[in-house]
């Protein structure tokens, strides 16, 4: 059997999964439940300067039936005594010695705070530190979270900072509200950090109440930009990641993944692009700790089917797939293929090609069904109508095999060359 034992730093954990710095994390009562249900590591809340928090905090993108697709929130750093979070750290890594235990760190915008603080946590036995360069909201008008994470030179210049006084391992987390992420992480990298985390949350507005006309979470009367995570984040965070990853010099530590993971599959995509541990936030505050089982087991079972017998025979394997557009290969083609034994006859698919895409499906009228035909000799393999389908499998992309000196599907028509199967 796969084992997922995870060094990271040589902080090891026996998985991969991690609880991201939010609300799940933000008290011994809750992280001493996650261990007992099986999470490797945990990144303890964002410790700072104390504050307090609004009511209400969080709202949401639903779709299609499907609650939660993205999760808003405008809640801070943890609003609990810093004395308090410290002995219960503590008490954490006392009783759950062999899991990873990170903790979050906001300092104010100085040297000292930092130093001050990150000695307090040092005190806990705590494993490792993270770095929040990328709260999105709140912080940022006091030069905290996203206002350091925006500007390379000051994330350089507090990870100097932090790195003067920090003896165990130093995570950077990096905003996504920026154009890329590298930047950032390169001043970082060359600064000290040993590894990065990524995605952050993403500025938002999740909606505006029809009814009321104030935007989504409403604190009497009023609303503000907040942080935007979930399933619908995921897309970016694997490009940004992948961006890092494929640098010269980010590429040189290793990455936490962040964003949208809710399942195992989510979780060795981001493996494949390079992430060593993945952290999990919204698909816990939807369907609590105990998925973690079907995590780890879902994992364990795809690495045993593909012969993996750890993580990093994997980690970073996708990487190299994903290329410039000019990189790819023109010569390259494939043609849709509908499975008349599977076909339910909906006409999603031909309505797709007909209004957005290429024209490329025939419909035959029928009794009781109409029939639908891929016209290849039209058909640019674009993948809209096996995106929309309904039934898995019933639409397939088979390759052609063409000419080098091909340009489009049309003018290979024109020049009466003949269309062979691959």
């Amino acid at each position: 059997m796969a084992s997922l034992q995870t060094d990271f730093l040589g902080i090891r954990s026996p998985n991969p999964f991690w609880l991201a710095s939010a609300p799940p994390t933000d008290k011994q009562f809750n992280v001493l439940r996650a261990f007992e249900a099986g999470w490797g590591g945990v990144v303890w809340k964002t410790l700072g300067s104390q504050i307090k928090n609004v009511s209400s905090r969080y709202s949401a993108v639903d779709y299609h039936g499907s609650r939660v697709m993205g999760l808003n929130n405008i809640e801070l750093i943890s609003d609990r005594p810093l004395d308090l979070n410290l002995s219960e750290i503590k008490e954490c890594v006392r009783l759950f010695p062999d899991r990873a235990m990170i903790v979050s760190l906001m300092a104010d915008n100085d040297r000292q705070s930092w130093h001050e603080l990150i000695k307090k946590v040092e005190d806990t036995g705590a494993h490792g530190l993270e770095l929040n360069f990328g709260c999105p909201h709140g912080m940022t008008e006091r030069g905290m979270g996203a206002a350091v994470g925006q500007d390379p030179e000051i994330a350089r210049l507090v990870v100097e900072w932090v790195m003067e006084v920090a003896t165990i391992p130093v995570i950077t987390k990096l905003t996504p509200n920026v154009h890329s992420v590298v930047p950032t992480g390169r001043a970082s990298v060359e600064a000290g950090s040993q590894a990065l985390s990524l995605i952050n949350t993403i500025q938002s507005v999740t909606g505006v109440d029809l009814d009321t006309f104030i935007p989504n979470p409403n604190v009497g009367g009023k609303s503000t930009f907040g942080g935007y995570c979930g399933p619908a984040v995921k897309p970016i965070a694997l490009k940004m990641l992948t961006t890092i990853a494929q640098d010269p010099v980010t590429s040189r530590v290793p990455v936490s993944g962040i964003g949208g993971i809710s399942t195992w599959k989510d979780a060795a995509e981001f493996m494949l692009l390079g992430s060593t541990t993945v952290q999990v936030c919204t698909a816990v505050m939807k369907h609590g700790f105990r998925i973690i089982d079907d995590l780890c087991d879902g994992l364990s079972n795809w690495m045993d089917e593909k012969g993996f017998t750890k993580t990093t025979d994997f980690i970073g394997r996708s990487v190299q797939t994903l290329t410039s557009w000019e990189d790819l290969d023109l010569n390259y083609h494939i043609v849709a293929r509908i499975n008349p034994d599977k076909c339910i006859h909906c006409g999603l698919c031909y309505i797709a090609c007909e209004d957005a895409s290429h024209q490329s499906i025939s419909l035959t009228p029928g009794h009781p069904y109409n029939e639908y035909t891929i016209k290849e000799e039209e058909c640019v393999g674009c993948n809209l109508c096996k995106l929309v389908c309904p039934v898995d499998s019933c639409i397939t992309m088979v390759e052609k095999r063409v000419g080098p000196d091909y340009l489009n599907w049309k003018e290979f028509q024109r020049r009466g060359l003949p269309l062979n199967d691959h």
